[in-house]
């Protein structure tokens, strides 16, 4: 599929999820009594974002139509979207200049080697579909599957389809809910790119939380934070970690963690 189409597709399954998630009550409007739709129907959102539900229906159902920048935060403001998704839309809409496809990924030796620089600091490079380009000696005592074969190191994948990975990751929901929906922000500007729907179509297979989950439609991007690991022998600890992204490839980032200080 041409990716302008894709892309407009996208799109269109962004804006009906966030539709679909707001009630008339929330938006302010009085009640209709029984409903076949869950959410605001289209007209409703489009008089609540000031423009004509026909032209809204045609940017819902991908049809090649152009949206301006104020219609854009006309609808952003209407379907309450927070920072992320509201760059999110702009993104999809073409609005923002995104890349194309990338070809098969390669990463710089002077880049690969970061992580070793880092030791005794577990840190990991990863691409835009968080396959492990990287990684050093201390990261692998956090996480065990990065010592396997390197086609099996994929943090979604382990996320998701491991068992063990619901025994490393304290917080297993909110930690994969969270990956989830910055998967689901980098696969939308990559419409072409066959690797994120290999890995979309293998995490759906086997994974049911992956199945419920993804229809939501949550985006966030890649940033820091904490995180609660439990290490093979069952020791917990909380960890600080930041991600950087590489200068000219925006979706490499390299990761760092750090034990966390205690308040």
């Amino acid at each position: 599929m041409p990716e302008p189409i894709a892309r407009r597709r996208e799109l269109g399954v962004f804006l009906r999820s966030r539709r679909e998630r707001i009630t008339p009550a929330e938006a302010g409007l009085p009640p209709t009594g029984r409903r076949r739709t869950p959410g605001l129907r289209r007209e409703e959102l489009a008089l609540l974002a000031g423009i004509s539900a026909t032209w809204y229906t045609y940017l819902e159902q991908g049809r090649d139509v152009r949206a301006s920048g104020q219609v854009l935060a006309s609808l952003a403001a209407a379907l309450r979207l927070d920072t992320a998704e509201r760059d999110h839309l702009f993104r999809l809409a073409g609005s923002e200049r995104t890349p194309g496809p990338p070809g098969p990924e390669r990463v710089a030796a002077e880049a690969a080697a970061v992580p070793s620089l880092l030791q005794p600091a577990p840190a990991y490079l990863i691409d835009a579909t968080y396959e492990v380009l990287s990684h050093n000696d201390a990261a692998v005592t956090l996480f065990p599957f990065l010592a396997g074969p390197e086609q099996s190191r994929n943090f979604a994948r382990w996320v998701f389809l491991d068992p063990a990975a619901r025994h490393a990751v304290v917080d297993w929901e909110s930690e994969a809910r969270g990956l989830l929906a910055r998967l689901h922000t980098l696969a939308a500007r990559r419409p072409g790119d066959p690797r994120f729907a290999r890995l979309v179509e293998e995490l759906h297979a086997g994974s049911a939380q992956v199945r419920r989950w993804w229809p939501r439609y949550d985006v966030q991007e890649r940033h820091g934070g904490r995180k609660r690991l439990r290490t093979a022998d069952g020791r917990m600890g909380e960890y600080a970690y930041t991600a950087f992204h590489l200068a000219g490839r925006p979706d490499h980032t390299l990761v760092v963690y750090a034990s966390a200080a205690r308040p």
